[in-house]
């Protein structure tokens, strides 16, 4: 059973109690001290979000449906399971909903250039490929597609020695920067219907066919992709330049020493 006395600021798992200065080095001995300076750093990010009454209202809404709370009861429960207190109950509900306009705020303005930059990895291509470590096999596979002697499908089922050979050698959609670099490069440069001779990649001669190239298109679910990537970039900055735990590491040691 796990309780959280807010009173005091004790925490109590089954017959431990946790005084609230002990936290700090627990929280480190579980690696859990990234996390908690990654989640202050959004909070500080968000502080000054404003969100309209209806936005409040939608997002109090959506926060009861995402947690199954059908009653005051329910709610009161899960408060005090979680450990929160009930005036902290809005700040928490509003969170993400901040946290996607600070996204929206600070790299809105970025996303057609960022997303011409990422465009290349976000195109997709569904592709044939044939692999083997033979080089004799490679030729003649090769040769054989190139005069129709056989199909790309039939001869990817019988000698290709991946995955591919239980799909008759097609491979996708998948976007760009899934596959190995080059076959991507090679993918990148070809034309639909385009054969390619045997190719080193790795321990692996490939043969590869383009058989579609999809272009990305910047619709509502890829920008809100791309501005998730943005943001984690950024999060990802503030935690490496702006986040210490030198004090606590030492605390932690003058902890357990004790």
């Amino acid at each position: 059973m796990i309780t959280l006395n807010t009173m005091d600021l004790v925490l109590k798992v089954n017959n431990r109690q946790i005084k609230d200065e002990e936290l700090l080095p627990i929280l480190a001995q579980h690696l859990m001290l990234p996390q908690l300076a990654k989640e202050m750093v959004i909070d500080q990010a968000i502080e000054g979000i404003t969100c309209t009454p209806e936005e409040k209202n939608a997002a109090h809404q959506y926060f009861l449906t995402e947690n199954k709370i059908q009653s005051e009861e329910q709610l009161q429960s899960w408060l005090k399971l979680q450990g929160i207190k009930p005036e902290h109950l809005e700040s928490l509900t509003l969170r993400k909903l901040k946290i996607e306009k600070f996204k929206q705020q600070t790299w809105e303005n970025q996303l057609e250039n960022y997303f011409i930059k990422r465009k290349r990895d976000l195109d997709q291509v569904i592709y044939s490929l044939i692999r083997t470590k033979d080089t004799g096999i490679a030729q003649e596979i090769y040769f054989r597609i190139q005069e129709q002697e056989e199909s790309f499908s039939e001869l990817a089922s019988k000698y290709s020695q991946g995955i591919e050979a239980q799909t008759g050698g097609i491979i996708g959609p998948v976007e760009l920067s899934i596959p190995h670099p080059t076959i991507a490069q090679i993918l990148s440069t070809s034309e639909p219907g385009q054969l390619i001779p045997p190719t080193r990649v790795g321990e692996w001669l490939v043969i590869i066919r383009l058989e579609k190239l999809i272009r990305a298109q910047l619709d509502k679910a890829l920008q809100k992709r791309l501005l998730d990537e943005l943001f984690q970039q950024w999060l990802n900055e503030q935690l490496n330049t702006n986040v210490s735990f030198f004090s606590l590491s030492e605390q932690v040691t003058k902890t357990e020493m004790e």
